[in-house]
């Protein structure tokens, strides 16, 4: 059974994030489980995810899930911004909730660096030579 679109095509948001992820090496978009999602030959970028509280699914429907650098990881968890998603946040990827007056160099800063920790090292070197 397919997944049901959770996102609106003419999303504001969604259009800046689409802006910025596919403007590096490479990157292409899909849909997956029914959201936006930015990658190479790896995800580095959904738009939108969940959280889980104890039984209760909370949605982030305007929202990005990245993969910090590790060396940022964990300041950037101490940040009340920042959310663990559900399934991902085990593997260090981390949510961050967009709206009108989102500073967008920090989101351009997160999904560079997610970019960085996922995608092959000849991408990186690419993007390092622009």
């Amino acid at each position: 059974m397919a997944h049901p679109i959770m996102f609106r095509h003419d999303d504001p948001l969604l259009a800046r994030v689409r802006e910025i992820a596919l403007a590096l090496p490479e990157a292409d978009e899909k849909i997956s489980h029914g959201r936006p999602t930015f990658y190479t030959q790896k995800v580095f970028c959904y738009y939108g995810g969940s959280v889980r509280i104890d039984q209760e699914w909370i949605a982030h429907d305007a929202a990005i899930m990245v993969r910090p650098d590790p060396g940022d990881g964990p300041a950037l968890r101490q940040d009340q911004r920042f959310w663990v998603p559900a399934y991902l946040g085990p593997s260090g990827w981390l949510g961050i909730d967009l709206d009108r007056d989102t500073d967008w160099r920090e989101i351009g800063e997160l999904i560079d660096a997610s970019y960085r920790v996922t995608a092959p090292r000849r991408l990186v070197q690419e993007l390092d030579a622009r």
